[in-house]
């Protein structure tokens, strides 16, 4: 090779070496710009968790709000319903009577958790840490914090409860820490955004019928009788927010409340109403026994509900029996499954979830956001951001003049 060959080789060389230098530096400047790297909770299976029942404290209610037909927040029982009993167990209720005169909520208003916010806020001495001095004198109580560990609605606990069990459905969740406490709030994943676009009338009008079946097994008032006249209007409920500790973490979550029955020889009270399709096979009976029932004894064994009320219904949307469900014995029907699911499988998933938050979250600031994310299969993933759609604690509770200091 000559010398003028040679030169050229040399310097295309050291010019392909420049280059890699700067797109290795425009990369590592490209990476820093980004959020921090993804923390991951390794998720193997259901096996993983199945060790002892780890402690969950038994639910006590610390307060109770409702919200009405406009879906204002009121720190009162004006929404409570009262169980009406039926001595027979075969019913005739039509399901679809009064669909085209719903009164729907506007979906498009992002509700977060603001009103289990509002509810702590007319609420504060259910986390007052210490007993108050002189409380009838006037005393103003003012916070350093909740003395909580996590906040969130009874929804997104039930769906981690599941998760251990999900071959389907992901989840993306939320989480600020803010004056020691995590608040927790769901959002919807891309996947199930799409689903939602795609839904159909006939689909909606299932969902109705939940919210009509509760009309025809319960009453404004202790012993009244049932009114299905008049339209119903899913912007009413009435919820309830307990208090319980798993393990090392404490919690206060809040949860809607179907009915109460005071006939029931137990501290809590409530009940919860279900419906589902009449089961005329096999399969049917397996499907039902270990992809409802986890969700159903999930639900309501997060606020100590002990008994639920399940309509059976045809396809036409008619109620044609009604069959009661102990929660305590709920697990016991999948015991005879292929692989049943486990309630000290669904607890302990839930227990390190929490624990994994708190090691990977440790910023204080209500403006931070951390998104967690799972599917079917996978890890849980976590990664911080300081994009606006996803602060949900608002102004008006960071603000709050009951803060002290």
């Amino acid at each position: 090779m000559s010398d003028q060959k040679r030169k050229r080789a040399h310097g295309e060389e050291i010019n392909e070496l420049t280059e890699r230098t700067k797109v290795k530096v425009a990369r590592l400047h490209t990476e820093a710009s980004k959020d921090p790297p993804s923390q991951s909770l390794s998720v193997k299976g259901p096996h993983q968790f199945d060790k002892d029942f780890p402690y969950f404290r038994e639910p006590r209610e610390v307060g109770s709000f409702s919200q009405d037909s406009n879906g204002h927040c009121h720190p009162d029982k004006r929404q409570l319903k009262y169980v009406v009993h039926y001595p027979n167990k075969s019913v005739n209720f039509n399901l679809r009577k009064g669909f085209k005169e719903m009164i729907k909520k506007d979906e498009s208003k992002l509700e977060y958790i603001d009103d289990l916010l509002r509810w702590v806020i007319s609420e504060p001495r259910a986390f007052v840490s210490k007993p108050i001095v002189n409380e009838g004198s006037g005393h103003e109580i003012k916070l350093s914090s909740l003395s909580t560990d996590f906040v969130c609605w009874r929804g997104l606990l039930t769906k981690l409860l599941c998760s251990p069990y999900e071959n389907r459905d992901g989840w993306m969740i939320a989480v600020i820490l803010f004056r020691g406490t995590y608040f927790l709030c769901d959002f919807e994943t891309e996947e199930k955004k799409k689903q939602l676009a795609k839904v159909t009338e006939r689909q909606e009008e299932m969902c109705y019928w939940g919210w009509k079946f509760e009309q025809y097994v319960t009453s404004d008032k202790e012993g009244g009788k049932p009114d299905t006249s008049r339209p119903v209007n899913n912007n009413e409920g009435f919820c309830s927010v307990v208090r319980s500790r798993l393990n090392n973490n404490s919690l206060v979550y809040g949860g809607e409340v179907d009915g109460i029955d005071n006939t029931i020889k137990h501290n809590n009270k409530y009940v919860e109403y279900k419906t589902t399709r009449q089961i005329e096979s096999r399969n049917q009976d397996i499907n039902f026994r270990r992809f409802k029932l986890i969700k159903w004894w999930a639900q309501s064994y997060l606020v100590g509900i002990s008994k639920i009320v399940c309509g059976y219904r045809d396809d036409q949307g008619i109620v044609h029996s009604l069959d009661e469900f102990e929660t305590q014995k709920i697990p016991d029907e999948a015991k005879d499954l292929y692989i049943p699911w486990k309630p000290n499988v669904c607890f302990n998933f839930l227990h390190q979830f929490l624990n994994f938050v708190k090691s990977a979250i440790t910023t204080d600031n209500p403006k931070i956001v951390h998104i967690l994310e799972w599917s079917p299969g996978h890890d849980v993933v976590c990664r911080r951001t300081e994009d606006e759609k996803y602060q949900f604690l608002p102004d008006w509770f960071i603000n709050w003049e009951g803060w002290d200091g």
